[in-house]
């Protein structure tokens, strides 16, 4: 269990589900071409989670002095598990992730790709050590590795199927991917900088300088209030452009999506406490939930 709470299981759990759902959902109901069969799929969600994992657990130990404060209950480097074996876990996750990425990208002719898996595995490394330590940079960061969970399924599933014939359809679905990415990318910048509120006592010990650190935490909050704007206007351009005549989805949307999202911009302008910023980053991660959920609705709505 300790283990598990380290990789951060249930964030994996999330990334299979919304792998699972762009192959099974919104690919196969299409009958676009793809490239991957379920072995090779499997094989690319796995080196997926490895290197996530990998993520996480590097975070945890570089952050142990800012966790300490932070969150002292949940430390586990150094109460529960040693260094040594996180280090030992970290390791074993990154050559596992690299390796399939390799063994995959080759499956599909495509050798070029194993660089992903290295950029990701070396991307996640410097965020933890150094990279977040950078005002808005490891933010920025940290959301585009989120999106590329989505557009990796595209880039090994579709790209390599690619054909002067299908070109056209199989770019429509690609686009589909790449907006998700982009919504997926802006509610976890949103959702990083609601955290940096939240672990300002911590950072500034640690000397890790974050937005609330650098400007004051009434201007972030203000800053979070109008970035909010754009994944805003995304979601009333998909609700105008392709959810207008179907109920049932402009529904899910409005009540799943839009109304969480108006309801925390309203309540980040008056947050203040930890506890505050501990509820508003949880309602983040359950707009981010529901909008990926939704890939799955693109079956009933194009169709």
């Amino acid at each position: 269990m300790k283990y598990l709470q380290l990789i951060r299981f249930p964030n994996l759990l999330m990334i299979i589900f919304t792998q699972v759902l762009i192959k099974y959902f919104l690919f196969e109901p299409f009958g676009i071409a793809i490239t991957l069969n379920d072995f090779g799929f499997a094989l690319l969600v796995l080196a997926t989670v490895c290197l996530a994992a990998a993520g996480n657990v590097i975070n945890d130990i570089f952050d142990v002095e800012a966790d300490l404060i932070n969150k002292p209950n949940k430390v586990l480097i150094g109460k529960k598990i040693s260094e040594k074996a996180a280090y030992n876990l970290f390791f074993a996750l990154n050559i596992l992730g690299v390796i399939i990425g390799f063994y995959l990208s080759n499956m599909i002719q495509k050798p070029s790709f194993t660089a992903i898996f290295i950029f990701t595995s070396a991307l996640l490394y410097l965020y933890a050590k150094s990279l977040k330590s950078y005002l808005v940079l490891g933010n920025i960061l940290i959301s585009f590795l989120v999106a590329m969970t989505i557009l990796i399924v595209g880039l090994f599933d579709l790209f390599p199927a690619i054909t002067p014939e299908n070109k056209a359809s199989q770019q429509t679905i690609f686009s589909i991917l790449i907006d998700y990415a982009i919504f997926a990318f802006l509610i976890n910048w949103i959702r990083e900088m609601v955290k940096d509120q939240q672990d300002i006592n911590g950072d500034h010990k640690a000397g890790i300088k974050t937005l609330p650190i650098a400007i004051g935490q009434d201007r972030t909050n203000k800053l979070i209030f109008f970035s909010c704007l754009l994944p805003l206007m995304a979601v009333l351009y998909y609700l105008y452009q392709y959810l207008y005549h179907h109920s049932y989805s402009l529904m899910y949307a409005l009540f799943l999506i839009l109304a969480p999202l108006l309801y925390f911009m309203v309540k980040i302008l008056s947050a203040k406490s930890t506890k505050d910023y501990a509820t508003l980053s949880l309602l983040l991660k359950l707009i981010m939930v529901f909008g990926l959920i939704s890939i799955g609705l693109y079956q009933f709505v194009l169709l």
